[in-house]
């Protein structure tokens, strides 16, 4: 069996594994080590979401993350030293002619000078790129681009020219070694060996340019590094020239095989020190183990088996990794190691295209599996994703969240609920649920779940109901509980909400206590009411009956005996009979206002412009005695009021607008405002006035002029008003569940405005 054999298998193997190719490469169970090292980097440095930063500080006050990246940084500047040193080492057995240090071992392909001073190059690059100065890393920069271009032009030179000019190997050789030493050494920088320099370096050059994600590109060469130089050791330990030969192109001497290795170790070392995380949980023997027995099947497989499915478990083992595209990863690097061994070798015509078969089924199947795996975590991403929504849910919400089995027995018990039921998870989750009951539900319960399980009968599923449960010092509490089932397969299980309603119960306890007070209150407050009214049936009837006598006493004796009694009797006569009449006045003011309050207002739809209009005329007599004018400022609109009502109001404002008037041509203006602004900022809307210019109210009256029989000015020898108009009127307005207020001058007038409640048409007031 060829090498395209081997090569064809191991396509399949992953990133970290990808030793793909020939047997030559019997040595890749080298390979297989290191590969697996990089698997347990790969899931630690690549989770979807990285953990908590959670910090530990021993007794030194080390901080013990920070430790493995001191190490990988201390590995990648080892390495950088250590091909360095070999670098220069075969650069002085170049220019002392040393042919031993070149060759290594006699008969074995020589490192190429320029070979040598990559070494010299990449060393010094990867060594100062993990230094913070500047000048470390322009230094790393310089050297790492020197590398990459001194690669880059032993590319072309193979590509563009061929294998038998080595131009590019003596540019600078010539200058400093004897020209003879150069035609007895002969060969040049091989293919592999430029490019494990040129992508190298190009990876270096890149994470000192980005840092933020350049270190998966790192990463990802690191392992193709590694593997290409393992397949040319495994080519040296097989004696396979096809793993460190590539066609007829120059070889990769021995000691460039093993500084490769080193170099790519390096590499990984440095893109785990940019970003570490933490080591994978799969055991890393699993993958090494697949690993080595792939490789030594594919080995000693004859051409046409597609052996590169044994490389399959090793892309399932990105299930472990916290990256969902580890798998992808996986199959691009070893489609990237198929290629590149498909192409080292030489073909022969007959297996030619079986090779190319023998790959393509390889690769087309590592790819189905890489696919498969991805689109598999991706959905086991969101299910967890969900999952740990749903406990932050669970645990944050302030309701107790329990969850049962079909037994009754508690699987989850959270935060809530500990600090309801007083119990912590350890000593509730396995035990069962009726634990947090008291009697009778404790006893019920075993009942309701052997019903459930004999019928599937589900009698509080989705209800909520009003139990009790049992704190853990024996106190039992009203709760809520909510309780909804959960299928997953043939399992079901129970969640239940439950809430504290302890407070609840106490507020209604405390309402129903309030509803009574209140009940009481109705039943007294009708009782006083009804002795109100034979109180007013009373002052309707007894009290008003001697008034009369008194006032009509007055009166006999005024007629029968004036021209007896002297001017000063009949003076205090004529005051007994008014003082008389304004007391019957008083007392039919007062029942009148305590039937105010308790008469039903029969409203309906009304227009208000057909009141003032009314009022108006019927006090034409007044208005003409006093030179007044009363004027409609707009249009009024109609409203549902009690009519009759509103008619005693505007009467009343009206009658004190001129009353209490000093202006020789009172002027009282009646209107309406769709939205009133007041001095003091207040708003209101649909806002009826009465504006006079009279003498104006000063503030601190604003209030008294509401009081009943309370007057701001009046006369002993006055019979004309008792003082309760305004209280009539604030009385009647609040019955429309409306408001009355004032603003007035003194000197410029007074405005008074009032609001009317909405009702409906037809809708009776009650008392």
């Amino acid at each position: 069996m060829n090498l395209a054999v081997l090569r064809h298998h191991h396509t399949a193997v992953p990133l970290k594994f990808d030793i793909p190719h020939r047997r030559s490469f019997r040595k890749k169970r080298g390979t297989a080590l290191p590969c697996l090292l990089s698997i347990a980097r790969f899931r630690k440095r690549w989770p979807r979401k990285p953990k908590e930063d959670t910090r530990v500080q021993d007794q030194g006050n080390v901080d013990l993350q920070d430790q493995p990246r001191r190490h990988y940084r201390a590995f990648a500047i080892a390495v950088g030293c250590l091909i360095f040193v070999l670098g220069v080492t075969a650069l002085a057995g170049w220019l002392l002619q040393v042919e031993i240090v070149i060759s290594l071992v006699p008969g074995f392909p020589s490192m190429a000078f320029n070979t040598a001073l990559c070494f010299v190059l990449s060393g010094v690059g990867l060594a100062a790129s993990t230094l913070a100065a500047r000048r470390f890393r322009a230094t790393a920069t310089i050297t790492a681009g020197l590398a990459a271009a001194i690669a880059a032009a032993r590319l072309v030179e193979i590509v563009m020219i061929g294998r038998t000019f080595h131009n590019v190997d003596v540019l600078i050789s010539r200058f400093l070694v004897s020209p003879d030493f150069i035609a007895e050494i002969g060969g040049g920088m091989g293919p592999n060996t430029a490019l494990v320099f040129l992508i190298a370096n190009l990876s270096l050059l890149l994470s000192l340019q980005v840092e933020k994600k350049s270190q998966v590109v790192q990463e990802l060469t690191s392992y193709i590094v590694v593997t290409l130089g393992m397949i040319a050791l495994a080519g040296y330990v097989t004696d396979a020239e096809q793993g460190y030969r590539w066609g007829p192109y120059a070889a990769m001497a021995l000691h460039t095989a093993i500084g490769i290795v080193v170099f790519g170790s390096g590499l990984l070392a440095r893109s785990w020190w940019m970003q570490p995380a933490n080591r994978a949980r799969i055991p890393l023997w699993i993958p090494a183990a697949v690993c080595f027995t792939g490789l030594l099947v594919d080995l000693y497989t004859p051409l046409g088996v597609a052996n590169g499915i044994l490389y399959v478990p090793l892309v399932l083992t990105a299930l472990w990794f916290g990256n969902r595209n580890a798998p992808l990863f996986f199959a691009f690097a070893c489609t990237v190691l198929l290629m590149l061994g498909f192409f080292a070798v030489k073909h022969d015509e007959a297996g030619f295209w079986q090779e190319i078969a023998n790959r393509t089924i390889t690769a087309a199947t590592l790819w189905l599996i890489a696919l498969l795996v991805f689109y598999f975590m991706r959905n086991n991403y969101n299910l967890e994703t969900e999952r740990v929504r749903f406990g932050a849910l669970v645990r944050g919400t302030p309701d107790a969240v329990i969850v049962i089995d079909e037994r009754g027995t508690i699987r989850n018990f959270n935060p809530a609920a500990e600090a309801m039921f007083g119990y912590s998870p350890q000593e509730t989750i396995g035990k069962n649920i009726k634990m947090l009951m008291p009697e009778p539900y404790h006893s019920e319960h075993d009942g309701y779940l052997a019903h459930y399980r004999q019928t599937g009968e589900e009698r509080i599923i989705g209800t909520t109901r009003m139990v009790s449960g049992r704190r853990k010092n024996g106190i039992v509490f009203p709760i809520d509980v909510s309780i909804s089932a959960v299928v997953a397969g043939h399992t079901k299980t129970f969640v239940g909400i439950v809430r504290d309603i302890s407070e609840r119960v106490r507020q209604e306890e405390r309402m129903k206590t309030t509803l009574s007070q209140l009940e009481a209150y109705t039943a007294e407050l009708e009782r006083s009411n009804h002795d109100l009214d034979e109180f007013a049936y009373i002052a309707s009837h007894d009290l008003k009956e001697p008034l009369r006598g008194l006032h009509n006493h007055s009166r006999f004796l005024l007629e029968d005996y004036e021209d007896k009694l002297d001017a000063d009797g009949v003076r205090r006569l004529n005051r007994l009979v008014r003082l008389s009449q304004r007391m019957e006045k008083l007392v039919n003011e007062l029942l009148y206002f305590s039937r105010l309050g308790r008469q039903q207002l029969a409203v309906k739809r009304t227009d208000i412009g057909l009141i003032v209009k009314d009022v108006v005329a019927t006090m034409e007599l007044l208005l003409e005695e006093r030179h007044a004018k009363v004027i409609i400022d707009g249009r009024l609109p109609e409203v549902v009021c009690d009519a009759p009502r509103l008619t005693e109001v505007f009467r009343n404002l009206i009658t004190n607008a001129i009353k209490y008037n000093d202006k020789p041509a009172p002027l009282v203006s009646i209107g309406y405002l769709d939205r009133f602004v007041g001095k003091d900022g207040t708003v209101a809307r649909n806002v009826f006035f009465v504006k006079d210019n009279g003498k104006g109210i000063p503030q601190e009256f604003h209030e008294d002029i509401f009081r009943i029989f309370k007057r701001l000015e009046k006369s002993q020898d006055s019979d004309d008003g008792t003082g309760a108009g305004l209280t009539f009127v604030r009385k009647i307005i609040a019955r429309h569940n409306g408001d009355i207020w004032l603003e007035s001058e003194v000197g410029t007038g007074t405005t008074f405005y009032f609001t009317l409640g909405k009702k409906r048409e037809g809708q009776n007031a009650a008392a």
